[in-house]
C-alpha cells in the first residue's frame, strides 16, 4: 500500500511542522513551563473528550493497557516540562537542535523493546545526528542548562514513542490520546499541590498566552497528538522519530521570522542543522531501499 504510506508520511511532516511551531509558542507564552504544561494537557484532554463523544468511541481498555497508557501519560507530561524548560532557559533553535539526539535514543531502545536485530545504519545515522549536535555545542557553549534539558526531553520523548508503537496496535489513537494525556494532568496536578501553585495568580494569564494557550491545546497538542498516533500504524518508530528531527529545521524557520534577532545562530550552528537534515534524507532513502527489497 505505497499509496496509504506516502499520505501517512507526508501527514507526518505536518505534525513535525506544527512541533516545530509548538516550541516557538513556548517562548511567546510568559508563564513558566510547568503551568504551561498543565494548562496545554488540560484543554487538549478536554477536547480529545469531546472528540471521543462526538465520535461516540467507546473508553473501554484492559488493565495492562491503562497501565501503559499512565506510564506514557506520565512519560509525555515530563517530556513536554523538560522541552519548555529547555527554550525557556535557552531558546528555540538550541532546544529544537538538541531535540535530534532522539534519532540516537532509538536507535539503541528500539531493539531492544521490539526485540528485533540492530540495524547497522540507524546506529550510523543516530552518530551522524549526534555529530552534527556536536558542532552546535561547540558554538553555543552559553545553553549548557538548556542543552541537558533538551537531552533529558529527546530521551523521554523516545521512551514515549516507544510506548505508543505498541498501544497502537490494540487501541484507538484517540483512546489512547484521552487516557494519556488524562493521567498527565493527574500526575501534574497532584505535583503542584504539593508544591503549593494553585493561587489565584496562576489562573490569571494575559489576552496573549490565553490565545497562544488554545492554538498550542487544540492544533499543536488535540489534532497533532492524535495524528501521530494515527501514523505509527503505517511507520516505524525509528522513522518518525528521525523524522521529527526536522523539527528543528521547521521551528529555526519559524523562530527567525517571529521571533528575530533572539533566534539568530553562528554559521556553524547552521551546518550541524544541514548534517541532521541531510541524514534524515538518507535515512527516507534507506527506508525505501529496505522496502522494495523486502516487496
Amino acid at each position: 500500500m505505497p499509496s496509504v504510506k506516502l499520505k501517512n508520511y507526508l501527514l507526518l511532516h505536518l505534525i513535525v511542522f506544527i512541533w516545530g511551531f509548538t516550541a516557538v509558542l513556548g517562548k511567546l507564552i510568559t508563564i513558566d513551563a510547568l503551568p504551561l504544561v498543565w494548562y496545554r494537557m488540560v484543554l487538549a484532554t478536554t477536547l480529545i473528550f469531546f472528540y471521543i463523544k462526538y465520535k461516540k468511541l467507546s473508553l473501554d481498555v484492559s488493565r495492562k493497557g491503562l497501565l501503559w497508557m499512565v506510564v506514557g501519560g506520565i512519560t509525555i507530561a515530563l517530556h513536554w516540562v523538560t522541552f519548555f524548560m529547555a527554550i525557556k532557559v535557552s531558546n528555540v533553535s538550541v532546544t529544537l537542535a538538541t531535540m535530534s539526539t532522539a534519532a540516537f535514543f532509538t536507535a539503541i531502545l528500539e531493539p531492544i523493546w521490539y526485540g528485533r536485530k540492530v540495524v547497522i545504519y540507524e546506529i550510523v545515522f543516530g552518530l551522524i545526528v549526534i555529530m552534527g549536535l556536536y558542532i552546535i555545542f561547540q558554538v553555543e557553549t552559553d545553553y549548557l542548562y538548556g542543552i541537558v534539558l533538551a537531552l533529558i526531553s529527546a530521551f523521554l520523548s523516545v521512551v514515549f514513542t516507544l510506548i505508543n508503537g505498541r498501544l497502537i496496535t490494540y487501541q484507538k489513537p484517540s483512546v489512547i490520546s484521552f487516557y494519556e494525556l488524562g493521567s498527565g494532568v493527574l500526575f501534574l496536578t497532584v505535583f503542584m499541590i504539593f508544591r503549593g501553585d494553585f493561587t489565584i495568580g496562576f489562573f490569571t494569564l494575559s489576552p496573549a498566552d490565553w490565545i497562544f494557550i488554545g492554538i498550542l491545546a487544540s492544533i499543536c497538542t488535540a489534532y497533532a497528538y492524535i495524528a501521530s498516533v494515527k501514523v505509527m500504524r503505517y511507520i516505524t518508530p525509528y522513522t518518525v522519530v528521525l523524522t521529527v528531527n526536522l523539527e528543528p529545521v521547521y521551528g529555526i524557520i519559524l523562530a527567525f521570522f517571529i521571533l528575530g534577532d533572539d533566534e539568530k545562530m553562528k554559521p556553524e550552528f547552521y551546518f550541524g542543522a544541514l548534517i541532521i537534515i541531510l541524514t534524515v534524507i538518507a535515512n527516507g532513502v534507506m527506508k525505501q531501499i529496505d522496502v522494495k527489497k523486502n516487496g
